[in-house]
């Protein structure tokens, strides 16, 4: 039995909680998985997880094993990446996690550099504005916007960018614009309905007014958001990277700029108790450089 497979293997089981999403992760079937624990656990000649109809519980050693394994892993992976030598670049799956439209507009179309830099890199970008399981979809490195709510995570800021209330020329034609937060009462708002506040916090100096906005159209994809503006049906409020090139075009304009909205932090997050690999750390310092 090779070892470090075995102790691979075992990670990817007690992060993932069973047998079969192991097996899914690694790519094998479950029967291997299986085989492979109990030779595990044969040749350590300890009990290492506890099986029940609820799922899998690593014993006491089970955990013991588990930290020592994952840094053994960690380490094997630094040495192959040391003895390959910097010149010759990252090889290998890195698997990505980012919001659909921030990755079509400003990480997919600038990723050629990073690619041409490292030839034996193959990059997976699984498109998803939800917030994505790490450990039990074998992630990386995701990219998220905004709050982060778990504080717990291992997160590093990329970049932030403003937010702005933007609409259409065609839609302030019809509707006018807004003179004061207040207004936006009096329009229609294009809602973001995927886990962010209805309110819209203005701040000016000492004043503060947050404005429930309102409106007919709600999405859960910052698509959506998009095309509801694009389509002249509304009001959003988002940050500047959603609507960079229409902005620079006079396509959509961005009203009530004498006040300040919260802005949008980008962060590269890590799976929770994972080190980054060599291909994590460079990718996260590639797109640090794409927002600088």
């Amino acid at each position: 039995m090779d070892r470090l497979t075995a102790m691979e293997t075992f990670v990817h089981v007690v992060e993932t909680g069973s047998f079969s999403a192991a097996a899914k992760r690694l790519g094998i079937g479950q029967p291997a998985v299986s085989k492979s624990i109990a030779q595990l656990e044969a040749r350590l000649a300890v009990r290492l997880v506890l099986r029940s109809t609820r799922g899998l519980t690593p014993t006491e050693a089970g955990l013991a094993f588990f930290e020592k394994a994952k840094s053994a892993i960690f380490e094997a992976d630094e040495a192959d990446e040391a003895a390959r030598g910097a010149g010759a670049g990252l090889t290998g799956n890195l698997r990505v996690s980012a919001g659909v439209t921030f990755s079509r507009m400003r990480i997919i179309p600038n990723l050629g550099p990073f690619l041409d830099q490292h030839p034996g890199l193959n990059i997976d970008v699984l498109l998803d504005d939800r917030i994505l399981n790490l450990v039990e979809d074998g992630i990386d490195v995701a990219l998220r916007i905004g709050n982060l709510s778990d504080s717990g995570l291992t997160a590093r800021r990329l970049g932030q960018s403003p937010s702005r209330v933007f609409g259409t020329p065609a839609y302030f034609e019809r509707f006018g614009e807004p003179q004061s937060p207040a207004d936006i009462l009096n329009h229609q708002a294009v809602i973001y309905s995927l886990g962010e506040s209805p309110l819209w916090p203005f701040k000016q100096g000492p004043h503060e007014h947050a404005i429930a906005a309102r409106g007919r159209l709600r999405v859960t994809s910052s698509e959506g958001l998009r095309a509801g503006v694009l389509a002249h049906h509304g009001l959003a409020m988002t940050s500047e990277w959603m609507f960079g090139p229409e902005l620079a075009r006079g396509e959509v304009k961005a009203v009530l700029t004498d006040w300040e909205l919260p802005p949008k932090d980008l962060w590269a997050v890590l799976p929770t108790g994972r080190m980054p690999s060599a291909k994590a750390k460079a990718f996260i310092e590639y797109v640090e450089g794409l927002m600088a």
